[in-house]
């Protein structure tokens, strides 16, 4: 069973879910976020997909914070370009015993998934604020707007927003234009939507535009993708944190 709901930071999603490991796993789609995850124990941070991946994890029990794009390399610490493609433990990235000091808290508490939400707020509040310019990034960018618009609007030449993107998201903003336009046709398409109006609605050229898309960054084909999507009942656990799967 899988449960998500506003973690208490803007922006971010708090999730919990149980899985058989012996079930197979949906692969999963890139999103543009980062999540930190505490899986049976283990404290994990998963980074910014680049393309869809099937997971390893064999934990039953997972809680985890899904960061909203641009958020985690604050909170945590380390630049998203460090961690993309990637699923590390949190110990590879903080000092080890704090690491597994803060997992064996997070273990004994009576509702891990608060616990792991109460360290983020904290670690968020000591953390440097959100930087506007980034969440303005995202905001034009979600909003279909062309890479080169985006840039003017917030004030920075193409190789700037380039360089800042790489830290923030893990991927230029080419790349993550492409994430969030892919997550909002796929949006459409499982809310009934017909693809070819889904494709124009959320800013491809055409269906075929949006199919050959689907197919570069999920690995599969538009009608596949139907097909899976209908199937889903989102009761699978997913070590990247997303209950988006292909």
């Amino acid at each position: 069973m899988y449960e998500e709901r506003p973690a208490r930071l803007a922006g971010a999603v708090l999730w919990t879910a149980t899985t058989d490991p012996a079930a197979s796993a949906r692969p999963i789609l890139p999103d543009g976020c980062m999540d930190l995850i505490w899986a049976d124990g283990r404290l994990l941070v998963a980074g910014p997909d680049t393309r869809a991946h099937v997971p390893t994890e064999t934990a039953t029990r997972y809680a985890g914070l899904r960061f909203a794009p641009g958020d985690a390399p604050r909170v945590l610490g380390v630049p998203a370009r460090a961690l993309r493609d990637r699923l590390v433990p949190l110990d590879a990235l903080w000092d080890g015993p704090e690491a597994r000091r803060t997992g064996e808290r997070i273990t004994e508490a009576p509702d891990p998934a608060a616990a792991l939400e109460e360290l983020v707020r904290l670690r968020s509040a000591a953390a440097p604020a959100p930087d506007p310019l980034l969440r303005a990034v995202v905001a034009h960018l979600a909003a279909g707007r062309p890479v080169a618009r985006t840039a003017d609007a917030v004030g920075l030449g193409a190789r700037q927003l380039h360089r800042r993107s790489l830290d923030a998201f893990g991927y230029g903003p080419k790349t993550l234009a492409r994430i969030l336009r892919l997550q909002r046709a796929l949006a459409l398409v499982r809310s009934g939507v017909p693809y070819a109006e889904a494709a124009v609605r959320a800013g491809c050229a055409d269906q075929a535009h949006l199919a050959r898309e689907v197919r570069s960054l999920t690995g599969t084909t538009p009608t596949a993708y139907a097909r899976l999507s209908a199937s889903a009942n989102n009761d699978t656990a997913h070590p990247s944190g997303s209950s988006t799967t292909a």
